[in-house]
């Protein structure tokens, strides 16, 4: 198992899992997958998951789990629950699957599989979400500085605005806005 970089085993962390099954298997590996997606989702911890099938010319399926920390994805990918389905599904692949665990914001573009993403797609899908964010954060920020007015304070006001954005940012909007318009990102 590969990681991108060493973790808090803390800290909330995607992980990007890369499959080949043979052509003439994609029917039973897509039924593989119907099974083992819902059970990851019980899994202790589990915030998302998201596939990303095949497209051009490619044959990899990118399976996207997103989990409130290391420990807890670490405790999915060592289960026997998984263990077993991984047993199964093995002679449907070309190769062994390939995972890389990320944390942080380095996760929203790039998929090891995939081509970089072109750097205007990435700065469209960013100021698209960052923009509406900017004007709605301080908005809302408006009535709580009547009641805590060391927010009004212009460096703290800054600092909270910045923390409530990047926070939504990294755990709430871009990974679900990412998945919204994979397609349109990974497209060669």
């Amino acid at each position: 198992m590969a990681t991108g970089i060493s973790i808090n085993s803390n800290s909330a962390v995607t992980t990007i899992i890369v499959q080949r099954p043979y052509r003439q298997n994609v029917r039973a590996y897509e039924d593989w997958l119907s099974r083992i997606i819902p059970l990851a989702q019980t899994a202790p911890g589990h915030r998302g998951v998201n596939v990303i099938r095949p497209h051009g010319r490619s044959d990899e399926y990118t399976i996207v789990l997103h989990f409130e920390s290391e420990a807890s994805l670490r405790d999915w990918l060592a289960s026997d629950m998984r263990k077993r389905l991984l047993d199964e599904v093995r002679p449907l692949l070309n190769e062994d699957e390939r995972i890389d665990i990320r944390t942080g914001l380095e996760f929203w573009f790039t998929p090891p599989s995939h081509p970089v993403v072109p750097a205007y797609k990435q700065f469209l899908i960013t100021l698209s979400a960052i923009f509406p964010l900017s004007m709605l954060i301080p908005k809302l920020l408006g009535p709580v500085l009547t009641v805590l007015p060391f927010l009004a304070v212009p460096l703290v006001r800054a600092f909270v605005t910045s923390l409530l954005l990047v926070g939504l940012m990294t755990f709430v909007i871009m990974p679900r806005y990412v998945r919204l318009v994979a397609r349109w990102l990974y497209e060669s």
